[in-house]
């Protein structure tokens, strides 16, 4: 199955190889900029220039958790190979690690000068990634909060970052 998100506010999931429409989600109010499956295939996660992150159950075929607290578009979102937790990238220059099953923010990472454009989790760790337009990524350790590690040399704005 793939999964896009795209300036129509519409996610959708294909069947691959032959490229049949799956399923549509609607709800945000503004472009998707990101989407993730959980790893355990039954929900996704969204991110939109709606200032929201959202959770999605597919059997349901609908949002079951509206999360809030940024106050600028969300460029991005992971979800973190446990399943429990989700993470979201903002203009706002801060990243949030979202806890799924209290349905609540438990850290707001700050420390970027410019909008986060992208955030990933290490699989099976501790540890984020985050890009920004303030031509730095950042190290994470979700446990705290607190960032571990900057990398600089950039001289544009980072827009995505990743782990091999």
């Amino acid at each position: 199955i793939v999964l896009t998100g795209g300036d129509d506010r519409l996610w959708k999931t294909w069947g691959f190889p032959d490229g049949n429409i799956l399923l549509t989600g609607e709800g945000h109010t503004d472009w998707l900029s990101g989407c993730c499956f959980r790893p355990s295939g039954t929900q996704l996660v969204t991110s939109s220039g709606d200032t929201t992150v959202r959770i999605w159950d597919l059997s349901r075929r609908g949002c079951i958790l509206t999360l809030r607290g940024h106050s600028r578009a969300v460029r991005g979102c992971s979800w973190h190979s446990c399943g429990d937790f989700v993470a979201s990238a903002s203009a706002d220059g801060t990243s949030k690690i979202w806890d799924v099953n209290s349905e609540r923010c438990r850290y707001t990472l700050r420390g970027h000068e410019g909008s986060v454009n992208s955030i990933e989790f290490l699989p099976f760790s501790s540890t984020a990634l985050t890009s920004s337009a303030d031509k730095t990524l950042s190290l994470w350790d979700v446990r705290t909060g607190v960032r571990v590690h900057t990398f600089q040399g950039h001289v544009h704005p980072c827009n995505h970052a990743t782990f091999n």
